[in-house]
């Protein structure tokens, strides 16, 4: 089951377009950018609604407390900066001014992750999804492919709170619908299997296709579920998967604690025990280097997918 794609794109492009439509059907939408305008496609929104746009230039905190206010007079601010940036360098900002009081506030976040590539460690944030899902009220949201990042800028704007919408700088294929309606908390089963359920979420669901097919050729029937909202976690899709499965892997391009795989085992832990096995950063910092080598070399690729699918599922049919 290899999916079909005709183009690859950058998921911040899909922000850009998701962006630049809302300003035409959302006029209480404004976007604010800490001088990163090129680099999370902010530019046609700025082009297009220059009274809506705020350049707040490198100072990210400042940025997060203008968003704050600006929601007390009912406008639906997007944030626009790179993922270390978004939430590392202002957590206390986001936590305090934001999520403490619920405000509408869209932090929008690029660049995350070991696909930043070159960027080197101090940029490739893979802590952000834990932090921002341990913020109450926080909804946490990781999409797949240029179309699905789109629909996710759209369906954010009404949605009323705060949301963290994470997406990256390369450009992967584009395999999910143009059209496609976006539903918050929604897992996406991209395809049934009786063997064993892979987790995936951002990047790695792509990664997860191809593992998929290898898999096949080897006999081995994967169901891959894509969780592209983190927070609220799809429990029911969870549940229903392994329960049928009896054995899980978790993909994504984040530190092992903190993020999918973690909110996955509190599900397995608490409501169907089953053996699981994570694809992700294992407790240590990144570093600079082309993104496919370091991709590889952490372990995020389709080949880690099957080396840790046939380790689960022996530990299944052993306990």
């Amino acid at each position: 089951m290899i999916l079909e794609y005709t183009e690859k794109k950058d998921t911040r492009s899909g922000f850009g377009a998701g962006l630049s439509q809302l300003g035409e059907t959302h006029p209480d939408v404004v976007a604010l950018c800490a001088d990163l305008i090129g680099s999370l496609k902010m530019g046609d929104f700025q082009k297009k609604y220059p009274e809506r746009f705020f350049q707040v230039g490198i100072a990210e905190a400042n940025m997060m407390g203008i968003a704050a206010g600006l929601t007390i007079s009912g406008k639906i601010p997007f944030t626009g900066t790179f993922a270390n940036f978004s939430t590392g360098r202002v957590y206390d900002q986001i936590r305090q001014s934001i999520a403490y009081s619920h405000k509408n506030v869209k932090i929008c976040a690029s660049h995350a992750g070991l696909t930043l590539g070159e960027d080197g460690a101090t940029h490739q944030i893979l802590e952000d999804l834990g932090m921002m899902k341990m913020l109450p009220g926080m909804t946490v949201i990781n999409p797949c492919d240029y179309n699905q990042t789109k629909a996710a800028t759209l369906a954010i704007a009404d949605h009323y709170g705060p949301v963290y919408l994470r997406f990256g700088r390369p450009v992967i294929p584009v395999f999910t619908p143009a059209d496609q309606v976006f539903e918050i908390g929604k897992a996406w089963k991209i395809k049934e299997g009786k063997d064993v359920t892979i987790f995936a979420t951002g990047h790695l669901v792509w990664e997860a296709v191809l593992a998929e097919e290898i898999l096949k050729a080897q006999g081995i029937d994967a169901e891959i579920i894509n969780i592209h909202t983190i927070k609220p976690l799809d429990e029911e899709a969870v549940l229903a998967s392994i329960q049928k499965t009896g054995c899980v892997v978790t993909a994504e391009e984040h530190n092992r604690l903190g993020g999918l795989g973690d909110s996955i085992a509190q599900v397995i832990v608490s409501k169907q025990l089953v053996p699981q096995e994570y694809v992700a950063v294992n407790d240590s910092f990144g570093e600079s280097g082309k993104p496919e080598d370091l991709m590889k070399k952490y372990g995020l690729d389709a080949l880690t997918i099957v080396e840790k699918v046939k380790k689960v599922i022996q530990r299944k049919n052993y306990e």
